[in-house]
């Protein structure tokens, strides 16, 4: 599969539907480019016409914003702007929740005004038009998946019901974890936490919020978030279950399910 860079389609006079944001971890963490390559798949399955920034996409600057370097922050978005509006950009899909979160709400400010849609909210949407079909008895059908809201996802953007709907498309059976949607665990990456060594405590969230979801009974934990991918990944090795439960993205379940 090849994929074209904006600069590719405006060198030939050309305008993408969307332009598929891939962030840093889906860039450059290997567990994170499988859900690049799952969702690239399925847009092209689907006969989308997208493009990717390729070198020329720089981190959105969350993570210094988080971490407070607001000067840092501001260069990183400046840049991004300037390339984003130098190729006229209108909509932009990306599958890390906290790239949506700053392109959404934080660039703006600064003169980058665009449609951002998480990649949960348009796999709804192709599913919804008919564009995505499953296959009858599929990988999921019947099994217990519990999903993971994300903080910036959930809380920050008020997206819940996206990829809720999304999982219903497979037939499986979807089991809520004790705190859910709004009441949600943070899995322990936001607000660049990530980055920063461990401090004292007597409990990880991530392996906190790992023993919830395995309380479930759920075989698949469906994420939509690179940094939950990981946080809940170790969370399921800390308590032994990495053989019987699969943290899976859920652009990931759906590419395996897809006619």
């Amino acid at each position: 599969m090849q994929i074209k860079t904006m600069a590719e389609y405006f060198a030939n006079g050309e305008t993408p539907e969307i332009l598929f944001w891939v962030g840093c971890a889906g860039s450059f963490d290997q567990r994170a480019q499988k859900i690049t390559k799952a969702f690239a798949t399925i847009l092209d399955k689907v006969g989308i016409r997208f493009a990717i920034l390729g070198k020329e996409e720089s981190c959105t600057g969350d993570p210094a914003r988080r971490a407070g370097n607001e000067f840092i922050f501001q260069m990183m978005a400046q840049n991004n702007i300037a390339v984003l509006n130098g190729y006229e950009v209108k909509k932009i899909v990306t599958a890390c929740p906290h790239c949506f979160n700053t392109l959404r709400n934080e660039y703006p400010e600064l003169g980058g005004h665009y449609e951002v849609i998480h990649h949960a909210t348009y796999l709804q949407q192709l599913i919804d038009e008919g564009k995505i079909r499953m296959q009858e008895g599929g990988t999921f059908k019947g099994r217990k998946i519990t999903y993971h809201d994300s903080c910036y996802l959930g809380r920050a953007n008020n997206i819940y019901e996206a990829p809720r709907k999304v999982l219903e498309a497979l037939d499986a059976e979807l089991v809520e974890m004790k705190r859910c949607r709004s009441n949600g665990l943070c899995c322990g990456a936001g607000g660049a936490q990530m980055f920063k060594e461990e401090e004292k405590g007597s409990t990880r969230i991530n392996f906190e919020r790992g023993k919830e979801a395995i309380a479930t009974g759920a075989s698949v934990i469906a994420a939509n978030c690179p940094f939950c991918m990981t946080m809940l990944t170790d969370g399921v090795k800390e308590q032994g279950k990495e053989e019987s439960v699969q943290v899976l993205d859920i652009a990931e379940m759906i590419a395996q399910q897809m006619q």
